[in-house]
């Protein structure tokens, strides 16, 4: 009986481990799932990323005789809203600037209307995809080095000075072109753009009054003092309706500078309006500023 008893007890055991769970998959990693040479110099990642779910693109401009070997000064370009990954080539003279002959140019995707945020409802994660895990293959396989610099239009201009706020270091410089600077001085126009790409709006940083804590931790103008010890470069119009929207926020920017301390490069031109025109020129102006701070 108790030899009997011990079989069925084996038999139950393998049963039971029967009906558990099948071992799961390992999770995937981020990886570049392709390549494509576009130009000489320009070549077009797609990189699987688990922190979108999804892969995304990304456009490289290779030092020139770039060699994965070699450590280079990384220069991060954030397009705008509702644009792509391939804009900055697209709309600007940036593959023929000499002064960017020894730098790693990333213009990584960012999504219509992504913010370059962990959106608090779930995904998308861009700032995970930016700053983890792009960076990591950028290093390991591209010579990536730890001199950052970064920069951005209108939301890609947020995206440069809250990632450079919300990672102290990361980044040696930032700069903002007509940057959507200080959400939480306007709620509707940041919701808005959501709204009009199909996305809930709540889904970003949550309701503005309820989650308020988390619209300041992403707000360059709120988080301003941590700025500090990263050369800063701000740039912004006046002419048409949108670009004084965003003067009003950069004036806000500016103060918030000034009382936190921080030393920045102020250029608040008359007229110019939100258009690439004004971008390159705000380019050509601040990369002076920009390579000085990755440079040897």
């Amino acid at each position: 009986m108790v030899i009997r008893a011990r079989r069925l007890l084996v038999l139950a055991a393998v049963l039971l481990a029967g009906c558990g769970d099948s071992p799961r998959a390992a999770p995937p990693r981020p990886a570049v799932v392709s390549q494509h040479r576009v130009a000489p110099r320009i070549v077009d990642l797609e990189v699987r990323s688990p922190a979108l779910d999804r892969t995304a693109k990304v456009r490289l401009l290779l030092p020139a005789g770039w060699d994965r070997t070699r450590r280079w000064p990384v220069l991060y370009l954030l397009h705008g809203c509702c644009d792509t990954y391939d804009s900055w080539t697209r709309e600007t003279d940036v593959e023929e600037l000499a002064a960017l002959r020894d730098v790693l140019v990333v213009m990584p995707e960012g999504g219509a209307t992504g913010f370059y945020s962990d959106w608090l409802k779930g995904r998308p994660r861009w700032e995970t995809f930016h700053l983890v895990e792009l960076r990591r293959l950028l290093e390991r396989d591209f010579g990536a080095g730890p001199q950052r610099a970064i920069a951005g239009l209108s939301m890609g201009g947020f995206g440069a000075l809250s990632y450079a706020a919300r990672h102290p270091g990361f980044f040696r410089a930032a700069a903002s072109y007509s940057g959507v600077v200080h959400p939480l001085g306007d709620v509707q126009l940041v919701q808005g753009i959501a709204r009009d790409e199909g996305e809930d709006p709540d889904a970003l940083w949550g309701d503005p009054q309820t989650h308020r804590a988390v619209w300041a931790a992403h707000d360059p103008t709120v988080q301003a003092a941590r700025l500090r010890g990263t050369r800063v470069f701000v740039s912004v119009g006046n002419g048409g309706f949108v670009e004084r929207t965003l003067r009003r926020e950069n004036d806000a920017l500016a103060r918030a500078l000034r009382r936190a301390g921080v030393p920045a490069t102020l250029h608040f031109y008359a007229r110019g309006t939100h258009d690439w025109p004004y971008w390159q020129r705000e380019l050509h102006r601040s990369l002076p500023l920009l390579l000085a701070a990755v440079g040897p």
